[in-house]
C-alpha cells in the first residue's frame, strides 16, 4: 500500500511538490491525488529521482452521478517493494489529460483503453484511437450511464430472476428484436470506418522519412486476424521494405466481450468463475489474483491449508503454461504440431488433476474468498506427487535435450526480437519476457503474496533479451515450479480449507484494493472498488498479455516478417486475456 512507502521519501515528495500532492483521505482508499497540470512533472520525478521506473497499471473510474472521473496510476520500483499510487481527478465532460507515454511508453495501450471505455482523451498520445472497440462505436461503455440493448438493471441478481424465479426472454419485449442498437441517424449500410485509414496513414508517413539509399517499394501487409500463427483473432499490420519490417501495429479487440462491464454487474462471488475466461489456459492463476484482491477489501486471511493448496494449483498452472508455450513456439517456427503435441500430453495430465479437484478441466472456479472451494479428493495428492516427482522432471529434461541445442531453433531464435533491460522496463513488460531481458523481477520475490516468502526458489532470467532467452527462462521456471511443489508436499498441514462460509452475496466494506500475482505470463492485477454493496463499483483487470503486446513493435522493427510470428509466439499471449 502507498502508506508503506518510506516516510522520509514521502516527506521529500510533499516538500518538492507543495500543494500539488494531497493524500487521498477517503475511507478505505490509499494513495495521493495530484492535479492534471502537474502529473507529467511528478511522474518524471518519480521515475528519475525516486526510482519508480515501472508504471504497472492505469485504471479509469467513473463516479456517476457525481460529476467526477478519475485515472489511477500504480507505480513500482524494479528493485521491489509496494506501489506508489497517484490519482488524477477530473469532470466527466470533454476530458483531456496529459499522456505519460513519453515518460512511460508502457502506458500506450492502457491510455487507449481508458479513452475507448471512458472517453478520457490523453493529449500528445502517439496513437489516440480506440483499441478494443471499433472507431464508429457509439459511446464509452464503462461509463456508469451507458446502457446496452436489453439493459435490465445495473447489478445482479436481476429482480425478474430472484427471488420470484420468473424467467422471460428480454428479446420478446425489445423493439429492436436483435442485440444491436444503432445510434440515431446511423445507417450500417452506409457506414465507412476511418480506423484502418488512420492506421495506414500513420505507417505511410514512415515511407517519406526512410532513406535506405536504394529505391524500393514498400507495402503494408496484414497478418490476421484469421491466421494460424497469430494465436487467435489477432492482427498485425506491418509496413515492409522487402521482407524487412519497417514498423508494425498490433490490432486487438476482435474477442472483446466487455468483461469489466459484466464484472461490475456481477456479485463478487459471480466474478470468480468469470475470471476463468480471461487467460483460459491458466484459470487457477486468474482465480488467485482476484481472490487476494477482494480479501484485501474484506480483511480476511485464508487458512493455512488453503494457502498451500492455492500455491500448489498456481505452480502446476505455471509449469503447464510454460510447456504449452514452448510447444507452440516450435509451432510458430514451423515444426507443425509435433512438439506442441508432446507438450499437450503433459498439459492433459495436469488438467486431469484440476478436473478431479474442481470438477472442470479449464474453467476451474476453485478459489473462494478465505480459501478454496473444497479439499483434495482422496488419492489425488499421491497422484500429484507422482507427476511432480517423476514424470514432469523427465519430460522437461527431454524437451531440453531435444530442443535447446537444436541448430534450427538456435538460428531462428538467437538475436531475434531483442528487448534490452531498459526497453523492457519502459514498456511495462512483465513475466518471462521481462526476466529474459536480464531484469530478475518476480512479484513472488519483489512483493511476496500468499505464502511465497516461505519457499526457496531461484528467479530465472536471461542475458540477451531475445526469443531464445525467453524459451530458456520458461524452461527453467517450470523446473523452479517443481521445486516449489516438492516443498509444498513436505510442509502442507491438515485443517480446514475455508475461514468462513462462502456467501453468495458477501458484503464487502467500502474502499479500494489492487491485488497482483506473478502469473505465468506476467503481472496479473485486479483493481476493485467497493461502495459497500454486494456488487463491485469498479472491476478492472491489468492483463499481462495485453500490456506485454505494447513492446511487440519495438521487437519486430528491423527484423524479417517471418520473425514477427516467432516474436509474437515468444511473448505468449492468450486473446481472451488481451481483449477481455
Amino acid at each position: 500500500m502507498a502508506e508503506q512507502v518510506a516516510d522520509k521519501q514521502m516527506i521529500e515528495i510533499f516538500d518538492r511538490f507543495p500543494n500539488l500532492v494531497t493524500r487521498d483521505e477517503r475511507e478505505g482508499y490509499e494513495g495521493f491525488i495530484v492535479t492534471s497540470d502537474h502529473i507529467m512533472e511528478i511522474a518524471s520525478s518519480l521515475r528519475d529521482d525516486y526510482g519508480y521506473d515501472y508504471l504497472s497499471s492505469l485504471t479509469g473510474v467513473d463516479y456517476f452521478p457525481e460529476d467526477q472521473m478519475e485515472v489511477v496510476y500504480h507505480f513500482y520500483k524494479m528493485t521491489g517493494g509496494p506501489p506508489l499510487v497517484l490519482k488524477v481527478q477530473t469532470n466527466r465532460e470533454d476530458v483531456v489529460l496529459p499522456s505519460l507515454v513519453s515518460i512511460y511508453p508502457g502506458a500506450e495501450f492502457q491510455e487507449r483503453e481508458i479513452w475507448d471505455m471512458f472517453g478520457i482523451k490523453f493529449e500528445n498520445h502517439p496513437d489516440m484511437r480506440r483499441i478494443l472497440l471499433w472507431e464508429g462505436f457509439a459511446g464509452h461503455p464503462l461509463r456508469k450511464d451507458w446502457h446496452e440493448p436489453y439493459f435490465e438493471a445495473d447489478v445482479k441478481p436481476f429482480r425478474n430472476r430472484t427471488p420470484q424465479g420468473k424467467i422471460e426472454r428480454i428479446e420478446d419485449s425489445s423493439q429492436f428484436r436483435s442485440n444491436v442498437q444503432y445510434p440515431a441517424g446511423f445507417d450500417p449500410e452506409q457506414c465507412t470506418s476511418e480506423v484502418d485509414v488512420a492506421m495506414y496513414n500513420a505507417l505511410e508517413k514512415l515511407k517519406e522519412i526512410r532513406d535506405t539509399g536504394m529505391e524500393t517499394d514498400q507495402i503494408i501487409l496484414n497478418l490476421g486476424p484469421q491466421h494460424p500463427s497469430t494465436h487467435g483473432v489477432f492482427r498485425m499490420v506491418a509496413l515492409l521494405d522487402g521482407e524487412e519490417v519497417v514498423d508494425l501495429k498490433p490490432v486487438v479487440g476482435y474477442l472483446h466481450r466487455c468483461h469489466e462491464k459484466i464484472g461490475e454487474r456481477n456479485t463478487y462471488l459471480q466474478n470468480m468463475p468469470y475470471t476463468d475466461r480471461l487467460d483460459y489456459v491458466t484459470s487457477m492463476s486468474n482465480n488467485f489474483g482476484y481472490a487476494i484482491t477482494v480479501e484485501k477489501l474484506m480483511g480476511i486471511v485464508p487458512t493455512e491449508r488453503a494457502e498451500y493448496l492455492r500455491v500448489m494449483m498456481a505452480e502446476l498452472t505455471r509449469a503447464m503454461n510454460h510447456l504449452w508455450a514452448v510447444g507452440f513456439l516450435l509451432n510458430d517456427l514451423g515444426a507443425f504440431f509435433t512438439p506442441a503435441l508432446y507438450a499437450f500430453e503433459e498439459r492433459e495430465l495436469i488438467l486431469d488433476i484440476f478436473e478431479a479437484i474442481s470438477g472442470s478441466r479449464m474453467m476451474c472456479n476453485y478459489f473462494r474468498f478465505g480459501g478454496v472451494a473444497r479439499d483434495l479428493p482422496e488419492g489425488i495428492l499421491e497422484k500429484i506427487k507422482s507427476l511432480v516427482n517423476d514424470r514432469l522432471p523427465r519430460k522437461i529434461d527431454e524437451i531440453d535435450r531435444y530442443l535447446t541445442r537444436n541448430e534450427i531453433l538456435m538460428e531462428r531464435c538467437i538475436g531475434v526480437g531483442v528487448l534490452t533491460p531498459a526497453q523492457a522496463i519502459a514498456f511495462s513488460v512483465t513475466g518471462p519476457v521481462l526476466r529474459a531481458s536480464g531484469v530478475p523481477y518476480d512479484i513472488r520475490r519483489a512483493e511476496p503474496y500468499s505464502i511465497y516468502a516461505r519457499f526457496e526458489f531461484d528467479v530465472a532470467y536471461g542475458t540477451h533479451g531475445d526469443v531464445y532467452d525467453r524459451y530458456l527462462v520458461r524452461l527453467e521456471e517450470a523446473r523452479q515450479s517443481i521445486r516449489i511443489l516438492k516443498q509444498i508436499f513436505k510442509d502442507i498441514p491438515d485443517g480446514p480449507v475455508q475461514t468462513r462460509s462462502s456467501a453468495y452475496r458477501p458484503k464487502v466494506p467500502a474502499g479500494e484494493a489492487y491485488g497482483r500475482i506473478e502469473g505465468p505470463k506476467g503481472e496479473l492485477g485486479f483493481y476493485v472498488i467497493s461502495n459497500g454493496t454486494a456488487n463491485p463499483w469498479r472491476y478492472h483487470v491489468r492483463s499481462p498479455s495485453f500490456v506485454n503486446l505494447t513492446s511487440l513493435a519495438e521487437m519486430a522493427r528491423g527484423g524479417m516478417i517471418a520473425d514477427s510470428v516467432v516474436i509474437l509466439g515468444s511473448i505468449d499471449i492468450t486473446l481472451g486475456e488481451v481483449d477481455r
